[in-house]
């Protein structure tokens, strides 16, 4: 059965008669409910948050983070986005509360540096391994949303998405992208090996407290779920501070790479980054 990504591009496919036809199956309502309280449960979220729903279509994971009930934590607020203007459309009918906006993942993610606590994204990521013409690329799209999206989260936030990868490669390609933006990552697979089966991206921004005992990384976010491939970037990035000299190049472009998942503006590396500046006359 051939994908959807694989026909048309995001904006293109969920049209006005798509996107009604998504939003009235009973059969996708059903699954888009028990994938979003599944990342709800993996977000494990203490107290009514403000929640970024990547991919948000006609509202319908939105609805569920309005409902969550108060000694669950709830009820959230939420911004969704999509590239889908009938997608939005539908929901804007639907008179969801979360606001809306419409916007390409693939460019990044336009908000404040940490103005989320958390994010969701349902079905929507793979859409950007898919490329329409040559001069789409892939990577880039992915480096852009991950960055974006790392940025709009406060320290400590998390963000859980569900994903169809297409392939193994697929899906270590969407993490990858994901650990270099500087996440810590778990993948967790449920019902794997089935026609049922549901990925889910397990995001970590920085050190958060686990169970009131401290803080942690995304080892313990993750601790006693079976079946979770972790990769955490932020181990290899502490051995690699003890090798970098202070006002080396590496040193350097360490730094910039911090600044730009914090939102700020650098200046493009050239060959003249980390130079040794000869004596001054």
């Amino acid at each position: 059965m051939s994908r959807p990504e694989d026909s048309l591009p995001a904006d293109l496919y969920y049209n006005d008669a798509e996107s009604r036809k998504y939003t009235t199956s009973s059969r996708i309502k059903n699954i888009q409910s028990s994938m979003t309280n599944r990342a709800l449960e993996l977000l494990d979220l203490k107290s009514p948050s403000f929640i970024l729903d990547i991919g948000c279509g006609s509202g319908l994971s939105g609805e569920i983070l309005s409902s969550v009930a108060s000694d669950e934590g709830g009820p959230h607020i939420w911004t969704g986005m999509d590239i889908s203007a009938s997608m939005l459309d539908v929901a804007l009918q639907r008179d969801v509360e979360g606001d809306l906006l419409l916007a390409d993942i693939g460019q990044g993610v336009p908000f404040r540096p940490g103005s989320f606590d958390a994010a969701i994204s349902i079905s929507a990521i793979q859409w950007l391994c898919s490329a329409d013409s040559s001069d789409i690329s892939p990577q880039a799209r992915l480096s852009a949303f991950f960055n974006g999206l790392y940025a709009s989260l406060r320290r400590g936030g998390r963000a859980v998405c569900q994903i169809y990868p297409k392939n193994a490669t697929q899906k270590h390609m969407i993490a990858g992208a994901a650990i270099k933006a500087g996440f810590g990552a778990g993948l967790l697979e449920d019902d794997p090996d089935t026609k049922n089966s549901k990925v889910y991206l397990i995001l970590t921004v920085g050190a958060v407290h686990i169970n009131g005992t401290g803080m942690g990384d995304i080892t313990g976010i993750v601790e006693g779920l079976d079946g979770v491939d972790i990769h955490d970037a932020r181990k290899q990035m502490r051995s690699r501070k003890q090798k970098d000299k202070k006002g080396s190049k590496a040193w350097i472009m360490r730094k910039k790479e911090q600044l730009e998942r914090k939102g700020r503006v650098v200046k493009p590396n050239t060959k003249y980054t980390g130079r040794n500046r000869g004596p001054k006359f």
